[in-house]
């Protein structure tokens, strides 16, 4: 039932409505305010449960390439138990404009907190101060110097090399020693090695008013909306403040709408695309017995045959990308074409594309022939679905769960960074050839072969030349995540199109618009 168009569009907006209904479900009230922070202009959520006469203060921070909305989940947990909650989008993420650097980011930070204090918004006293990864490390260096009641580090980012990582990695160095009141949390599922490193933060033994806790089955992001880890650290507020607080609710009602959303966008994809491609309906000739009839799919697969015996067999393909893209990150130590862009580490995985897509492209000069022999509606077509669907994922992403809506700073680097990254995809569309049904996993779990030999090669060049961009690897299972849907939409655009140059073009889109949402803006 679900292969009709129709009933797979009524589904998806179901499930988009209802993605939405529960997502305005709050017990709690919520205000944006801006904060003028010794020239920071912060963006930040103001939380509480409705009572003006609140028992104490959180200020609660998030890590690299997130921003305040991530961080609703504890944000409404703190304020259910009437603390009033400050979340701040860090510079150059969220709301907030940059540039963006680990020092800004602490300053801005400072300054805030210095603000609240002058205007009475908080009482240091009974003031708690929490942030995950790095958003911990300024917190815990800035607690070092402006006393508050406790501290709250959730898995906090390394800020000393050691237990196999490197310095190039370290947003922070010399972390300072943990004030009292504090508790450090991780997961079981985070590398021993950050786990190792957060321990050390805290004194051997383990002072009285210090806490070191493991939460299990817990990853390094997923702390921020486990219920264990929410418990565990409204516990730890309640004996700092001495009062009693109540458990943690699930966090199931923060997850389903954007969950909800997402699968029904997934299921008005197709019919979408389909609808916007379609071609006009053939005229209908008569034939002869045994003859087959030249609509747009026979064209595709007398194509794909047509082109079989050209095209680059798997281990050439292989070897292509993988000897490319072995002279592209040595030279991304001597020279960075997109560093204008200023997007941190987000250039350096751009011009990596850039850099790759050219090389392939020229490998490949042969198969290009034909290329721009596309009906231009069909180009305009893939474009505007592009850009369509971009608007819808972010809309959506930024409605419920994260702040995704691209501001005019990040519009403004989306045309070169657009630009940057279509070469690579374009390639990718010409090695893999022609787009038949029955061949499209196949051109999936190519193309997911691909990037991961390109994406080792790009690991190995960061780890053995310590180009230190690190934030480059920890996206990686994000970044993994959007290639599965970003390569099954450029695989239903070249099925509808027959052309690899529409594929590229939707594709490019997309990875642009994705880079410019989890890169922050330096």
């Amino acid at each position: 039932m679900l292969k009709s168009p129709a009933l797979r569009a009524a589904l998806g907006v179901l499930l988009c409505i209802t993605g939405f209904l529960v997502s305005r479900v709050s017990h709690v009230r919520e205000t944006a305010v801006r904060i003028d922070a010794g020239g920071c202009q912060l963006v930040a959520n103001v939380l509480d449960n409705g009572d003006d006469h609140v028992r104490g203060y959180v200020v609660l921070l998030h890590g690299l390439a997130a921003n305040k909305e991530i961080m609703s989940y504890l944000a409404r947990s703190f304020a259910a138990q009437n603390l009033r909650v400050f979340v701040p989008d860090l510079p150059g993420h969220g709301r907030t404009p940059g540039p963006f650097s680990p020092d800004r980011a602490q300053l801005c930070t400072e300054q805030m907190l210095r603000q609240l204090v002058l205007r009475g918004a908080v009482n240091p006293s009974l003031t708690i101060l929490a942030g995950h990864s790095m958003g911990a490390d300024i917190l815990l260096r800035i607690a070092a110097h402006l006393p508050v009641a406790g501290l709250i580090a959730i898995s906090p980012a390394p800020m000393r090399a050691g237990h196999l990582l490197r310095p190039e990695f370290l947003l922070y160095t010399h972390p300072p020693p943990a004030p009292a009141n504090t508790l450090v949390l991780n997961g079981t599922l985070e590398p021993k090695s950050i786990r190792d490193l957060s321990r050390d933060l805290l004194p051997s033994p383990l002072a009285a008013s210090q806490k070191y806790q493991i939460i299990r089955w817990a990853t390094h992001a997923s702390l921020i909306v486990n219920r264990d880890a929410d418990n565990a650290m409204l516990d730890w507020t309640a004996r700092v403040l001495g009062s009693n607080l109540t458990r943690a609710s699930s966090p199931l009602l923060l997850l389903l709408p954007p969950l909800l959303g997402f699968l029904g966008l997934l299921f008005l994809a197709r019919p979408f695309l389909s609808e916007l491609l379609a071609e006009p309906a053939p005229v209908s000739v008569k034939t002869q017995p045994g003859t087959v009839p030249a609509n747009a799919a026979n064209r595709d697969v007398a194509n794909f045959n047509a082109s079989s015996s050209t095209a680059p067999s798997l281990l050439r393909i292989f070897l292509q990308v993988l000897l490319c893209s072995i002279p592209v990150v040595l030279a991304l130590q001597f020279t960075h074409p997109l560093r204008f862009l200023h997007i941190f580490e987000g250039d350096y995985f751009a011009a990596f594309l850039l850099l790759l897509g050219i090389l392939l492209l020229l490998l490949n000069r042969k198969r290009l022939t034909g290329l721009l022999e596309v009906a231009p509606s069909k180009l305009i077509g893939a474009v505007a679905a592009g850009l369509v669907f971009h608007l819808l994922i972010t809309a959506w992403s930024d409605l419920t769960f994260s702040e995704a809506w691209l501001s005019l700073a990040r519009w403004a680097r989306f045309p070169a960074l657009l630009v940057a990254v279509l070469p690579y995809l374009l390639a990718e569309e010409v090695m893999l050839g022609p787009s038949e049904a029955r061949y499209l996993k196949w051109r999936l779990a190519v193309a997911f072969l691909l990037r991961f030999l390109a994406w080792c090669t790009l690991l190995a060049g960061i780890l053995i030349l310590h180009s230190g961009q690190m934030l480059v690897v920890l996206m990686a299972p994000y970044i993994a995540l959007f290639c599965l849907f970003q390569r099954a939409g450029m695989d239903a655009v070249r099925k509808d199109t027959g052309s690899a140059l529409a594929a590229a073009l939707f594709g490019a889109i997309l990875l642009a618009g994705f880079c410019l949402v989890i890169f922050p803006v330096t």
